[in-house]
């Protein structure tokens, strides 16, 4: 179906009837779009700026905290608002790596449409994309991509190429209007696969001695920067992994009743996460490298499993003028999760599983936007949900929500977020082989609802030219944070709510300018507060670029040749629990500052588009390496490289 011949289409021909087809007969449509009542589109992304950059390689772009490799547990490391309310599994550790069903590219085509991208370097870590779309009619679009994501262990490797992460997703997608554009139709079907090998972090190698006096010595990796030596260093766990399964069938259609003054919307999503923790050599409790706080069912192995279910169907209106945009909608949701763990006293021959009571939720939630424009001179937009009714036992009575309103004028703007939410369904409920903690609604552990408000004022100026300074743009926040009820997870591993407030101080610049055939581009976020219990956030993290750009070889070929600096200060970053797969608060352990600078060359050729990258460059120059995550080093210096292609017919 999809390499069948495409007929009535008209095609785009020059004056000597050449088919001429490339990045301006494309266009890409997102669904955020289609929710405006705008089908446009937008141009297809071919610009270089963002293709050598590590963090837009995945489906979250935001800075992260994760293990050091490509495909390892993450979290966001900057503060981020909630917007999700009501029953979530709150296994959110591969998140990074998954696409978000409502963010998926369509494409809008005069001909078939593929690309593929590949990034590899000398550490093992792989990223690779295929992707295939065709317009089989005017009014219907078919594709399909796959995209492979992997890395090898960079510590305690035991022999050449021993796999770390191995992740997979294959995604069909497709749109459709009818000739009238009044009906249109957006669907996908993705299925992700993620494993990743659970190392424990580095078991620093000592020796004890006994001194004359009578007291021990302890030498060796007694101290953070002696753990540099990656592949020799010895680590936790050896043959534990978390397998992670997706599988989601989502669509939105819309049907325009009265111009665009007016549109029907639905939008189903029924998706399925099930995650599987298995440990299969655990140490003596005696041991010396005995990994977990206890063992609480079996002394040899460890299996835990859970499977989260929701199928949702919202209902709304939306529609649009020059001045006046609205949608208000209803969603139902049906979820369900499910628990095993071993039983107690299970043994490896004998690995016999219990199931802990199912919970099942069916909830009701109402929400909307509504912005309003004068003549471009201001703006203001509201929108929020609620979570006001559950029709199960098993659920939190307090009411949820979320209320965000923002008003601009000229390139000053102002925004209020405020919000009131429930834990997530693992901080009510975990059992396993090591962890277990009963916080379920109703009972005396029930925790309340975390509320939070936020205020932050924004400017955006594009800065004359002055001068050699040519193309300048300047972009700032600020604000602040109020937090009440956190819960997170304490030094124990295990959910815990602070009843005293939080409060962050939050300032965000960036600053672009070119000079001649020279750009630069520098950002920053200034956090403060963010080192309290609960909260872990480097009180600064920037971000700086610095490329020359130019033609060579008679304009055949468009490069860039540059260096990209991280810096990230010093704080207490959270520590990582594999078999709950949540990052947890500890003490001990100081992250002290680093900087990584990468040198880059990126050349465009047409539709092909290469990178050569030299990676963590700075490495020896003060400092061996770096830590991500308490024991856990992020990659040494490493050459990558990457080679994406588009194809247009």
């Amino acid at each position: 179906m999809l390499l069948g011949p495409a007929s009535g289409w008209a095609q785009v021909v020059d004056d000597s009837t050449k088919v001429l087809y490339g990045p301006k007969t494309t266009r890409v449509i997102y669904e955020a779009e289609v929710l405006r009542d705008s089908t446009s589109g937008t141009p297809l992304d071919t610009t270089l700026t963002r293709w050598p950059q590590e963090r837009f390689w995945m489906h979250d772009t935001t800075f992260q905290q994760d293990l050091g490799a490509v495909g390892t547990a993450s979290r966001p490391l900057l503060y981020q608002p909630n917007f999700q309310l009501g029953a979530r599994f709150g296994r959110n550790v591969f998140d990074k790596y998954a696409r978000d069903a409502s963010s998926v590219a369509y494409y809008d085509s005069r001909s078939p449409y593929s690309f593929f991208r590949v990034v590899q370097s000398g550490a093992g870590e792989q990223v690779f994309e295929i992707s295939y779309s065709r317009s089989l009619k005017k009014n219907f679009s078919i594709g399909l991509a796959y995209e492979r994501i992997a890395s090898n262990k960079i510590l305690g490797v035991l022999r050449n190429r021993d796999g770390l992460v191995e992740h997979s997703n294959l995604l069909l997608f497709g749109r459709y209007q009818n000739d009238d554009e009044r009906y249109h139709l957006l669907f996908n079907v993705s299925n992700v696969r993620h494993r990743a090998i659970e190392q424990g972090g580095i078991w620093p190698i000592t020796t004890t001695t006994r001194l004359p006096s009578g007291e021990d010595s302890i030498i060796g990796q007694t101290r953070p920067r002696d753990l540099f030596n990656y592949d020799q260093e010895r680590v936790y766990l050896t043959q534990a992994a978390n397998n992670e399964d997706r599988d989601e069938l989502y669509f939105t259609q819309t049907y325009r009743l009265l111009d665009r003054g007016l549109t029907l919307y639905h939008t189903f999503d029924a998706k399925r996460q099930y995650n599987n923790y298995s440990d299969q050599a655990l140490r003596p409790r005696e041991d010396p490298g005995f990994f977990y706080p206890r063992v609480l069912r079996s002394e040899t192995n460890t299996l835990d499993r859970a499977e989260f279910r929701q199928v949702e169907n919202t209902l709304g209106v939306l529609g649009r003028t020059k001045s006046v945009e609205y949608r208000l909608y209803a969603r139902d949701r049906i979820a369900s999760l499910t628990s095993q763990t071993l039983e107690q006293g299970a043994t490896a021959a004998n690995l016999r599983l219990t199931r802990i009571p199912t919970r099942n939720f069916n909830e009701v939630f109402f929400g909307g936007t509504a912005a309003f424009n004068y003549r471009t001179i201001y703006a203001v937009e509201t929108s929020g949900e609620i979570h006001p009714l559950s029709f199960t036992d098993d659920s939190y009575s307090s009411p949820e929500y979320w209320l965000r309103g923002s008003i601009r004028t000229g390139p000053f703007s102002v925004e209020a977020i405020s919000n009131s939410y429930v834990p997530t369904l693992t901080q009510q409920e975990f059992v396993g082989n090591h962890y277990e903690w009963h916080h379920l609604p109703g009972t005396n552990n029930e925790f309340r609802n975390t509320n939070t408000n936020q205020l932050m004022g924004r400017v955006q100026l594009k800065l004359s030219d002055f001068g050699v300074f040519t193309n300048q743009r300047f972009e700032a926040s600020g604000g602040v944070v109020n937090i009440i009820d956190l819960v997170y997870y304490n030094t124990a591993g295990e959910p815990e709510q602070i009843s005293d407030a939080r409060n962050l101080v939050i300032g965000f610049a960036r600053h672009q300018v070119k000079i001649g055939r020279v750009s630069f581009d520098n950002q920053a976020t200034y956090t403060r507060g963010g080192d309290v219990n609960g909260i872990r956030i480097p009180s600064l993290v920037t971000n700086s670029r610095v490329y020359y750009e130019s033609y060579i070889f008679k304009k055949a070929l468009f490069s860039q040749v540059g260096a990209e600096v991280y810096f990230q200060s010093r704080y207490k970053a959270f520590d990582y629990s594999p078999s709950t797969q949540q990052f947890y608060q500890q003490n001990h352990f100081t992250i002290r500052s680093y900087p990584v600078a990468n040198v880059f060359f990126v050349a465009d050729i047409k539709a092909v588009s290469v990178f050569l990258k030299m990676a963590y460059v700075n490495q020896g120059i003060h400092r061996d390496g770096y830590f991500t995550t308490p024991y856990y080093t992020g990659y040494p210096r490493r050459f990558q490289l990457g080679v994406k292609w588009n194809f247009f017919n």
